[in-house]
């Protein structure tokens, strides 16, 4: 999803690809607040809520208890270093390895 100029992804898919719930997630993104730049994570807003709930599945009844949290691909990556499970620890080497490859094609 595009929002404020940012390719982004929402906090429950990303809890559903790491394998932890979305309030886990989110928690963790609030115990690691420094690590989430507003460039890593965006709260959206009402309007932004709205935009989306038009795009996808996203109920209107009952609602959330807590603000919906999206992530850039920088966001994505740390993720993957706060969350504590095997999913993100595997998402986590990998991405490291990818980082470590392009450093080295572009300095040699």
């Amino acid at each position: 999803y595009s929002i404020r100029g940012f390719q982004v992804m929402l906090d429950r898919d990303l809890a559903e690809l790491y394998g932890v719930g979305t309030k886990i997630l989110n928690k963790a993104v609030k115990r690691n607040s420094a690590r989430f730049p507003p460039d890593f994570c965006l709260t959206l807003n009402s309007q932004e809520i709205q935009n989306l709930r038009s795009q996808i599945v996203i109920s209107s009844w009952g609602g959330r208890r807590y603000q919906y949290l999206v992530f850039t691909e920088q966001g994505v990556a740390m993720l993957s270093a706060v969350l504590k499970s095997e999913t993100t620890i595997k998402i986590s080497i990998k991405i490291m390895k990818y980082c470590c490859t392009l450093v080295k094609h572009y300095v040699y």
